[in-house]
């Protein structure tokens, strides 16, 4: 009883003088800017006060408090000191941000302040000061003076911060024992909300070290790790690895019921330092993206560099990253052709304010391509040298819900560009095409396909443009991308909604897409169909999955009903395929670069195919512009209630 009462006592006044000495601390910190500095200036008087009286009592073996030796050292040094460290800026320093930079600054201060008490102490030398005290002084108050600041640091940081912190710290692990996860590490340490408790690292001779006092865990035993530590996070930070493995490192992480972060590629942390505000939530490209093969220069620039291109839909996911790396290779000028006027602003303001915007023209056009007289006074204007056909509508559910639109839109418009763009001596034409277009069951799909057939059969008459197509699959983080999608749903707590469990696509990141469209439209010649090797088939469900476990959370289902999030199957919606497919025949041929096919498909003779575009223009009943696309497009099943 009397040892409870007596452990009980001593935590109530523990809590007293701890509160006592936060409340303290706090106003300490609320005061103004000038008055810490006279606090902290304060300080370092007395800190030479005791360096001095320290080192002479070192040096004769003696304490003394009156010695003429140490007046004359504490005088000339009151004399030398604080101007020497004011010129060097040690007074500016935050202390709450203060780390290897501050330690840095003292010691310039010092090397300058102990020079002038070593010429004046120990090479001129002061009758009755011992010619030692001009080295030993200054190295006594260097340890002081670091001392004291770094005592504050931790004051302000780990007490102050962490004290009035009122929420839960989450545990947290960094996968990365190098120098980024190092650099993390310091800089999780302002971060009261989190609790740092190790390391663990793909190299095994690590396992068991220590990194500034914490552990560094062996990466085979991670699971019973994360379970024994109760960790709540791992933070990647593996900014240098390739993309394959960093989706390795993301895989194996999976299903240890923890949320994980990311720190981006070392080429997007700019100075090299990493802070806090690097960490990102994983992106798709982490569980997807591949590792991306460097590009053709020649390839890249023979449609780009020192040329006027003109990229339509140039607000939209790949016209936007077209427009990008069109101006970082070095294009002269940049026609952007939009429809949407935020869009246009979005991607304009951008550009301007890049690095590339110096070099580069930016040439914002609101317009349609289905305005012949729009398209034609542009091409006039500026003698466009290339042109990337990116407009479009994609949305397979809302191009089913108005089909004449669409095929307006998606047909007429790159019939109307590709003459427009041929009549003005336009040297490259390069539609951007997608997989869709192969076997369609939708209207989108089958819009996409004659619009090839369109460019397909400009190549064929054409003597002067070379006309090209590129087709690809889905790309990582467009508009109506599914990760989002799946990301918004874990956020509401579910349930995440797929269209079928054994639904597939093809994935690839926006800026690996662009670049292979731009070193395909190097390759054209006339007429070819490029394929753009999208890697494996990704299972939907199986990325849903992926995303809730990287979230921290677990699927709901009926082998663990107590589960985070519901998977929800909702069924194929009208016009969707399960499998997409790239190619209409079975025999692409290689190219010069690895990742990019070339088809070889059929397509209308122009003689045949006028008349049909004649009368889609101005087809006003869907039922008669489904019997045009039949016969444009002989494949065509369109699936409205996706049976059979």
């Amino acid at each position: 009883m009397i040892k409870n009462s007596v452990r009980f006592a001593a935590r109530y006044w523990e809590s007293v003088m701890m509160d006592a000495f936060l409340n303290f601390a706090q106003r300490l910190s609320e005061l103004p800017r000038r008055a810490k500095q006279a606090i902290v200036a304060s300080i370092d008087v007395v800190m030479l006060v005791v360096a001095t009286w320290t080192a002479y009592s070192l040096r004769m073996d003696e304490w003394s408090l009156t010695s003429p030796a140490i007046q004359i050292m504490l005088l000339a040094s009151i004399i030398l000191a604080p101007p020497t460290f004011y010129a060097a800026g040690v007074y500016r320093t935050i202390f709450r941000f203060a780390g290897v930079g501050m330690l840095a600054t003292l010691a310039r201060a010092f090397i300058v302040y102990g020079a002038l008490t070593f010429i004046v102490f120990t090479l001129i030398g002061v009758k009755g000061v011992p010619r030692t005290l001009g080295v030993l002084q200054p190295i006594t108050f260097f340890i002081l003076v670091g001392g004291v600041r770094i005592s504050i640091r931790f004051i302000i940081i780990d007490v102050l911060r962490r004290g009035r912190f009122d929420g839960a710290s989450r545990r947290t692990m960094i996968y990365g024992a190098g120098i980024a996860g190092q650099q993390l590490a310091n800089a999780l340490k302002i971060e009261p909300n989190t609790k740092l408790v190790g390391f663990t690292d793909d190299d095994p001779r690590l396992a068991g070290q220590r990194l500034d006092g914490l552990t560094v865990y062996s990466k085979g035993n991670l699971a019973e790790t994360v379970a024994r530590l109760e960790i709540e996070d791992i933070l990647l930070a593996i900014p240098s690895v390739g993309r394959s493995r960093r989706r390795q490192v993301v895989r194996e992480l999976a299903g240890l019921g923890v949320k994980v972060k990311t720190l981006p590629p070392a080429r997007h942390i700019i100075d090299g330092q990493v802070s806090v505000d690097d960490i990102r939530p994983l992106q798709i490209g982490d569980l997807l993206g591949r590792d991306p093969v460097a590009p053709d220069q020649k390839l890249l620039t023979r449609t780009v560099l020192e040329k006027t291109v003109m990229v339509t839909g140039a607000g939209g996911s790949i016209g936007s990253e077209l427009c990008r790396q069109i101006c970082q290779i070095g294009a002269t000028k940049l026609l952007l052709f939009e429809m949407s006027e935020f869009s246009l602003y979005a991607i304009e303001r951008e550009l301007k304010l890049s690095s590339a915007a110096k070099t580069c023209e930016i040439v914002p056009l609101l317009g349609s391509v289905r305005d012949t007289e729009k398209l034609a006074d542009t091409f006039r204007d500026h003698r466009v040298d290339t042109v990337f056909h990116a407009a479009a509508y994609k949305h397979v559910p809302l191009v089913e819900a108005n089909p004449l639109e669409g095929l307006r839109n998606n047909i007429v418009g790159t019939h109307h560009i590709a003459t427009v763009a041929e009549e003005a001596g336009v040297s490259d034409f390069i539609l951007i095409s997608t997989d869709k277009a192969v076997r369609p069951t939708n209207v989108m799909g089958a819009s996409k396909r004659v619009a090839e057939q369109v460019v397909q059969a400009a190549a064929h008459r054409s003597r002067g443009t070379r006309f090209s197509m590129v087709r690809f699959g889905n790309v990582l983080g467009s508009s109506g991308s599914v990760v989002p999608l799946f990301d918004k749903q874990i956020r509401a707590g579910g349930p995440i909604t797929v269209t079928h469990q054994d639904v597939t696509r093809y994935f690839m990141t926006i800026p690996e897409a662009a670049n292979l469209v731009i070193q395909a439209g190097g390759m054209a010649k006339g007429g070819e169909v490029f394929v753009l090797d999208m890697g494996k088939p990704v299972r939907i469900a199986d990325l849903a999955r992926t995303m809730i476990q990287l979230s921290g959370l677990t699927v709901r289902s009926e082998k663990n009903p107590d589960g985070d999030i519901e998977i929800r199957e909702v069924g194929l919606r009208p016009g969707e395929k399960l499998y997409e497919e790239l190619l209409i025949g079975n025999a692409p041929s290689k190219t010069r670069h690895s990742r990019i096919m070339m088809a070889s498909e059929h397509f209308l003779a122009w003689d045949e195919m006028r008349p049909l575009l004649e009368d889609l223009k101005i087809c006003r009943d869907p039922a008669e512009a489904f019997v045009m696309l039949q016969t444009l497009v002989p494949e065509f099943e369109h699936c409205r209630d996706n049976e059979g």
